[in-house]
């Protein structure tokens, strides 16, 4: 998908690596005289005091109601994560040295997610609602990641948009789920409150479709727990009616036929009842996981690199359907807005991609569905605006694609970026704009590791959250902003996936079956490579799926050691005390199969062998 907008659409050059800087100057408050302690986002509204709050023993956190204990519960369980120890939670009698969580409805002007900070002989967090409580939780906690001391002072601090977001296609390549729980965390703990994921669950209606790349439901219902708790919400895609390749490359009565009698295996054939049917089945599996309010079915890039006239039942459905003046669009549409209705009747709202949107049709798109404008195409922003649509900004200068594109983040700062600067247009007013998203592709899933993407990830996802939340250029300078990020560290409860459980060296690899010597040698982004003499092991052959080789049952081999190949480089995960090999692209475990062999599986489908290790 990546190759055709990289094409249209001019590189904005390569992130620069995340470096360590000394503190920027902190933005000055309001009467340019009191330096607002260090935040992302930036706090935009401090006025500062006389002294300080200092975080010590016997610090407790005060909550009187229920939605004011979730909030402090989180909030306990973050103060431990982070190192500031076990702390109490009560209802009431606050004293000095106290953090008080207080939710106060009667609070309007602080919106859904504005929040008050207080800083004084104790800490108080003032929402209007829980979810505002919440964020100021997390000030409090980047603020205690710089020291005991808080200066006193106080704050209201509310969201310029909505919708701040991140949207992930892990769509065929496989993403683990620690490092999509380290992204939810660290979301939350930047303000951003919504993870798009496109992305393939195991369906039990139609096991045909389960060729790998998928999430069990168990696996997502923990990611929705995790997502529920830190105010994330995680709205999922099953894009359609085009890139349905992962769903109904078994299923050819599905789909779309040209008039040369060729199965196009990646297009649904939304002239057929039984298509709509089966897209709205996997809806209603995905609604057994999933609780979020929206629905993204994608509806980009349907006709990429083809033409409606070779597909005449198009033309046909739509007049059938809208009559003779109707064009070969209008059944596109018509399926979007079916899927639209669909939604609605569950209590979901629609999201689609805003490329299909041409202009060629005779048929508008149902109001009320929220566009993704990523793409200039004919059909402006400030035309589907003026028409009333909720218009999120998911420009293609917020990308990072894995092996390609990478979002120029300096230069989208020293700009001065905000959500209304679309692809081909900069709209005047914010009114009608949802917010806006970064987004990571897999278009190369052999080009870069998960945690190679993660280095890449963190500059650009403090930098939406500020321009999603607040002034898009709080410090005179990108070093003097990202040296905030330094400053407020990871979020509480991030795991650090480049550490290997076992140091470099030689060793005997035994699990039943099979036993094997190798090196293993921590790679520049934390995997492993696991060498022997006759060479490096590494995934290869089959039919490869974005340069991966995502077959199941595929054997490792030992191939000639390259440095530079991502399918030599392998997790070691801590298992029943032994270790599973894991490959570091395809995301499935080595087993031992009958022959000897070492195989590639899903670990739901068959157990991957744990493998004791003995140094030498």
């Amino acid at each position: 998908m990546a190759e055709f907008r990289k094409g249209l659409l001019r590189l904005l050059g390569v992130v620069a690596a995340l470096t360590l800087l000394t503190a920027p100057t902190p933005a000055l408050a309001r009467g340019g005289r009191d330096p607002a302690p260090l935040t992302v986002p930036a706090l935009t509204d401090w006025t500062a005091q006389q002294g300080s709050y200092r975080y010590g023993a016997g610090v407790r956190l005060v909550a009187a109601g229920a939605a004011e204990r979730r909030v402090a519960g989180t909030l306990a369980g973050d103060l431990k994560a982070a190192g500031h120890g076990s702390v109490p939670v009560v209802r009431g009698g606050a004293r000095a040295g106290d953090i008080v969580i207080d939710v106060r409805p009667s609070r309007s002007s602080l919106g859904a997610e504005g929040y008050e900070l207080h800083a004084g002989t104790r800490l108080t967090v003032t929402g209007a609602t829980e979810t505002g409580a919440f964020y100021g939780t997390r000030t409090v906690l980047q603020l205690l990641a710089q020291g005991d001391r808080i200066p006193a002072g106080r704050t209201t601090d509310v969201p310029r948009y909505r919708e701040r977001g991140v949207g992930v296609c892990a769509c065929y390549i496989h993403i683990t789920l620690p490092w999509l729980e380290n992204l939810v965390r660290e979301m939350a703990y930047d303000k951003l409150n919504q993870l798009l994921v496109e992305l393939k669950v195991k369906s039990d209606a139609h096991p045909e479709a389960n060729t790998w790349g998928y999430y069990t439901k168990d696996e997502i219902r923990r990611l929705v727990a995790l997502g529920e708790k830190y105010h994330v919400e995680i709205i999922p895609e099953i894009n359609s009616p085009g890139h349905m390749d992962p769903w109904i490359e078994n299923r050819p009565d599905l789909q779309l036929t040209d008039s040369d009698g060729t199965k196009q295996p990646a297009r649904l054939d939304v002239t057929q009842q039984a298509a709509f049917d089966y897209y709205t089945g996997l809806m209603d599996e995905y609604a057994q996981v999933f609780t979020a309010g929206s629905w993204h079915m994608g509806a980009d890039e349907y006709m990429l690199g083809s033409d409606y006239a070779k597909y005449p039942q198009m033309l046909r459905h739509a007049q059938d359907r809208y009559g003779a003046s109707a064009t070969p669009q209008d059944a596109y549409i018509d399926f979007v807005n079916r899927v639209h209705a669909y939604a609605a009747g569950k209590g979901k709202r629609l999201r689609i991609w805003n490329d299909g949107l041409t202009g060629a049709n005779t048929v508008p798109v149902a109001a009320g569905t929220t566009v993704e404008h990523w793409l200039n195409v004919a059909t402006r922003p400030s035309r589907l605006l003026a028409q009333g649509y909720p218009l999120m900004n998911a420009a293609y200068s917020l990308y990072l694609v894995r092996g390609g594109f990478h979002s120029d983040t300096r230069a989208l700062y020293d700009q001065s970026w905000d959500p209304r600067s679309f692809e081909g247009e900069k709209v005047t007013s914010g009114k009608g704009i949802t917010g806006a998203k970064i987004s990571l592709w897999p278009d190369n899933g052999r080009g870069e590791t998960e945690n190679e993407v993660a280095v890449e990830l963190w500059p650009a996802l403090r930098h939406i959250a500020q321009a999603t939340w607040g002034d898009p250029h709080p410090d005179a300078t990108y070093d003097d902003f990202t040296a905030r990020g330094t400053a407020v560290g990871h979020a509480p409860g991030w795991r650090d996936l480049t550490r290997l459980p076992v140091a470099d060296g030689t060793y005997t690899f035994r699990t039943a079956g099979r036993s094997f010597d190798a090196r293993v040698t921590r790679t520049a982004d934390g995997y492993a490579s696991v060498r022997s003499a006759g060479g490096c092991l590494e995934m290869s052959g089959g039919k490869l799926t974005l340069n991966a080789p995502l077959q199941p049952g595929l054997a490792a081999s030992w191939k000639t050691c390259d440095a530079t190949s991502t399918v030599q480089r392998w997790q070691l995960v801590r298992a029943s005390g032994g270790y599973r090999l894991v490959d570091a692209i395809t995301q499935m475990a080595l087993s031992v199969s009958d022959d000897g062999r070492l195989v590639q599986y899903p670990p739901d489908r068959r157990p991957p062998a744990v493998w004791h290790l003995t140094a030498h």
